[in-house]
């Protein structure tokens, strides 16, 4: 009966290691989010509870609250996640360094192995790329980008130039042109390289060609989170972001310069 087994393999499928994901209730991008996965490991999503606000810093405060995030947290422990990310720029910076690292400890006392925040991969990176100027671009208004310039200035890094959309919603449905077209404004030769905030911000597809065009890493919010979590797993970055390659790899270490005229 099992003898026309015998030439095919059935080992499978692929043995997957897990991601917790927290995102907020208006996060749409779980398929750019797949995206920065290797295919052996699986993201486990759960979402903060809706709340009918626009993007502001009170919907910051309010998808941040640390009893929200270890709720949800709880969510994917069923699954064994090996490390459980806050996927949201603003709800991580929005209350400093302190306030980020709250957000980590929560979701550590609700049983996560270990812990990521989307504004705490942006500290990571900053570290080991050795950054002190950078320039930014948000699809938020004024304050809650100036929060955000704040949360930076904690961490010893100068924004240089900002710019902002000041969208109250549907930050998904930005395309890439618009994206790209604010990044190229706020572009600045003592940046030594420019962040775009927001993880409902759709930025996978310009990373590489703007990356070769400006000389310099263009880091993106998904990209980071997806890139620390790996890390922490000993797993290589996929996908574009030629300056995160290797970071974390002992053994197959790059040496990227922060600025390089290589295209």
């Amino acid at each position: 009966m099992y003898e026309d087994l015998t030439d095919i393999a059935f080992d499978g499928p692929l043995a997957q290691r897990g991601i917790g994901i927290i995102a907020p209730f208006d996060l749409a991008l779980e398929r750019e989010l797949w995206r920065w996965a290797p295919l052996d490991v699986s993201l486990h999503l759960a979402r903060t509870p809706y709340e009918e606000i626009s993007v502001s810093l009170t919907m910051a405060e309010l998808v941040s609250q640390p009893h929200l995030v270890q709720s949800a947290t709880r969510d994917v422990l069923g699954v064994h996640p090996e490390v459980v990310a806050y996927l949201c720029t603003s709800g991580s910076f929005i209350h400093g360094v302190a306030g980020e690292a709250e957000l980590r400890q929560a979701i550590l006392d609700a049983g996560a192995a270990d812990a990521v925040t989307t504004s705490g991969a942006l500290a990571e990176a900053i570290r080991e790329l050795q950054l002190s100027k950078i320039s930014v671009i948000t699809p938020y208004d004024a304050a809650l980008t100036d929060r955000l310039i704040t949360f930076l200035g904690e961490l010893g890094v100068t924004v240089t130039r900002s710019k902002y959309l000041g969208l109250g919603g549907g930050i998904w449905r930005v395309n890439y042109r618009t994206v790209a077209e604010l990044i190229l404004q706020a572009e600045d030769p003592e940046a030594e390289a420019v962040f775009v905030a927001c993880t409902n911000l759709p930025t996978y597809d310009i990373i590489a060609p703007l990356e070769r065009r400006l000389g310099k890493p263009v880091l993106t919010a998904n990209q980071l989170t997806v890139w620390a979590c790996l890390g922490r797993m000993g797993l290589p970055m996929v996908g574009p972001g030629r300056w995160l390659r290797g970071v974390f790899e002992e053994e197959n270490s790059y040496d990227y310069p922060a600025q390089s005229q290589d295209v």
